[in-house]
């Protein structure tokens, strides 16, 4: 254990020797080739394709949804258009237009890697890997239920036996004397 801690903090000096690491986990800022890893909740992928600034048409637009003047008034959605592919993404996710930018790219690049290598992209395997864990957990819970449901039965069909009753005095039940 302690040596893949170790390991994992000569990754991060590294990166951070080269310039890839400002402190802050992002999809831009770790190169491929780099262990996957999990950071604060959020999967991070490292074997995605790069995309080129120039292969992207980018437009804000208004955003639609719940908050009001803030939301119809400015122009926070960030749309992209990979122009070879013609995949867009659209990002309206925060108030700020940098953060929807920023995961604009990041959507755009998940997408991508679904688009270019189907299903042997990394995104699709840990997609299906979870939908496998979900289906195993409900059909886990379901057999719990069936268990306490036929247990329940079981109780209502076969109350606790009655008590037995006192033997009978010995003899022929007549008094001799």
């Amino acid at each position: 254990m302690a040596s893949r801690v170790l390991r994992l903090y000569e990754c991060v000096r590294e990166m951070a020797r080269l310039g890839h690491y400002s402190g802050q986990s992002s999809l831009y800022n770790i190169p491929s080739g780099w262990p996957q890893s999990q950071v604060a909740g959020k999967k991070i992928y490292f074997n995605l394709p790069e995309v080129k600034e120039e292969d992207l048409e980018e437009q804000f637009v208004r955003g639609s949804g719940p908050g009001g003047q803030a939301t119809n008034k400015t122009s926070n959605c960030a749309v992209l258009k990979h122009v070879p592919t013609g995949i867009v993404v659209k990002c309206h996710q925060t108030r700020s237009l940098e953060q929807n930018r920023k995961r604009a790219r990041e959507i755009l690049r998940l997408r991508l890697d679904v688009f270019l290598r189907g299903e042997e992209s990394e995104v699709l395997q840990n997609r299906n890997e979870a939908v496998l864990r979900k289906q195993e957990k409900r059909r886990r819970a379901n057999e719990n239920l069936e268990r306490k449901r036929i247990f329940k039965q079981s109780l209502l069909e076969d109350p606790a036996p009655a008590p037995a009753p006192a033997p009978a005095p010995a003899g022929d039940g007549k008094n001799q004397g």
